[in-house]
């Protein structure tokens, strides 16, 4: 679980409760997003009433690149797994590596 809690940034982030992070990086052009997960709003009940699930299209700032992420939880939400389409999954610090190289100052896009 010490990785899944790495690559998705730790969970929520100082008042932004109820919220889980997750980075993506774009196969295409190599742009790292920043994706943020509701876990009340946006999780689904499975099938099986024993878990959650979600699917998140990200959408990339430089080229508009979509990608899908479709990721499972547990029953108290926890993350359990997940996988991505035109893309992958990255850590937090590799997010924060892309910010610093890019210049300008503007921010990548997010998907909500």
């Amino acid at each position: 679980m010490d990785f899944l809690k790495r690559l998705f940034g730790g969970g929520s982030r100082g008042g932004d409760q109820g919220a889980l992070y997750l980075y993506v990086r774009s196969a295409r052009t190599g742009e790292v997003i920043r994706v943020r997960i509701h876990l009340y709003n946006d999780l689904s009940q499975d099938e099986s009433g024993d878990g959650y699930h979600v699917r998140k299209v990200v959408v990339g700032e430089k080229s508009f690149d979509r990608i899908e992420a479709h990721l499972s939880f547990d029953a108290r939400r926890h993350l359990i797994g997940g996988d991505v389409t035109g893309g992958e999954l990255v850590d937090e610090a590799a997010y924060e590596a892309y910010l610093a190289e890019r210049s300008g100052g503007a921010t990548p896009g997010h998907a909500s």
